[in-house]
């Protein structure tokens, strides 16, 4: 026998030999699968149930408010009188500025105002025209604006928080010069005088709220329409292992694009009340909750069977089975809304069900393409030209 045939005919035979001893172990492995699990049918009783329909939003705990704090008047910063940590109160003084400028600059407009007081009597004595006692009139108007701005230069001389919280940031020292001056020297009301406008550093003292949060929040652009403000929701922060609540305070108008690219509506929850172990930064999954029915009769949904347009469940009635048809509504999960047909108590079977063992593949580590021990099978649509020999054709 010729050479090469001789070595393609070894070949075939071990093929051959592997094929029988793989479709052996096989044949014996589907011969075990083949044996089956039945479970019994089971029996559920009809409850009315409270169903609701909710929204999923995820996003981020922030404090619920928070404020950047400057000067609005120009000066020379006199006293600090917070630290980075503080706890304040709304309304409370966190620093100063010098008030010697802004006391003479109100000096200066109340005095203006008085003079365009005594001109218009002077004017009125004098018996001056119509024109004239107007645009004294409007003079008056023009200096009482001036005094209240003066006034309220003064008050602003001190910086006080507009929120309740703790101080995280201080960007302020005794010394510094903050705001930008403007009208220089200048008094309201006055007709003169140097311009002495200079730039300065602005400082800025942050505070935010420590016993109040929210969720800034994203949804799907599918579910934007369904929420509104006043909606409750449940939300899970991640790590907690309780549940808190909260309300929809917000629901923006326009689009954004999440990392995924898909367009998603911004939402605002507002956190009730003031729960423990909840801090700023930390992500969090929402559950709004856009309807809450009370009192809607359910049956678990394996146990409908629908045929030709009809619906019906097996009803258990004294030990007896007993063909029921239903009509239906909304399906809620693993159950189902009964309008008609059932009656609260009332007991319906499950129907139970036979499969092979093991579910599809799972004991001893066994896939599709793989053998009982975890060989895999040989692949019989990836042969080479030629046949099992792989000898040229």
């Amino acid at each position: 026998m010729p050479r090469l045939l001789r070595g393609r005919s070894r070949r075939l035979l071990a093929i051959s030999v592997v094929l029988l001893v793989a479709g052996g172990g096989t044949g014996a492995w589907l011969l075990a699968r083949d044996e089956s699990v039945a479970v019994e049918p089971t029996t559920a009783t009809v409850s009315a149930e409270t169903v609701r329909e909710t929204v999923a939003a995820s996003g981020t705990i922030a404090p619920a408010r928070s404020a950047e704090l400057s000067f609005e008047v120009s000066g020379t910063v006199t006293r600090v009188l917070v630290a980075e940590g503080d706890t304040v109160r709304k309304g409370q003084a966190l620093a100063r500025v010098g008030t010697g400028t802004l006391v003479a600059e109100r000096t200066a407009a109340v005095a203006a105002l008085d003079a365009a007081y005594a001109q218009l009597e002077e004017d009125e004595d004098d018996g001056a025209s119509a024109t004239q006692l107007a645009a004294d009139r409007a003079s008056i108007l023009s200096a009482e604006d001036s005094v209240a701005e003066a006034r309220e230069a003064v008050r602003d001389a001190t910086l006080r928080s507009t929120v309740r919280g703790t101080v995280v940031s201080l960007d302020l020292a005794r010394g510094d010069v903050v705001g930008t001056s403007s009208g220089g020297g200048s008094a309201p009301g006055s007709t003169g005088g140097t311009d002495t406008s200079s730039s300065g550093d602005t400082g800025t003292i942050t505070v935010v709220s420590t016993s109040s949060f929210v969720v800034d929040a994203t949804v799907a652009a599918a579910d934007a329409a369904r929420l509104e403000r006043g909606l409750q929701a449940e939300i899970t922060p991640s790590g907690a292992t309780e549940v808190v609540y909260g309300t929809v305070a917000d629901v923006g108008l326009v689009a954004e694009t999440n990392t995924s690219g898909a367009a998603v509506f911004p939402v605002v929850v507002e956190v009730t009340g003031t729960p423990e172990d909840l801090y700023a930064g930390t992500s969090a999954d929402v559950s709004i909750i856009v309807t809450q029915t009370a009192g809607v009769l359910t049956v678990p949904s394996r146990a409908l069977t629908t045929e030709d347009d009809t619906t019906y469940v097996t009803r258990i009635v004294d030990g007896e089975k007993v063909t029921t048809e239903v009509e239906t509504g909304t399906a809620y999960g693993m159950s189902t809304e009964v309008v008609a047909g059932l009656a609260e108590g009332d007991v319906v079977e499950i129907p139970g069900f036979s499969g092979p063992a093991g579910g599809g593949g799972g004991g001893g580590g066994d896939r599709p393409g793989q053998f009982p021990g975890g060989g895999e099978m040989p692949d019989f649509g990836q042969m080479p030209p030629g046949g099992l020999g792989g000898a040229p054709s």
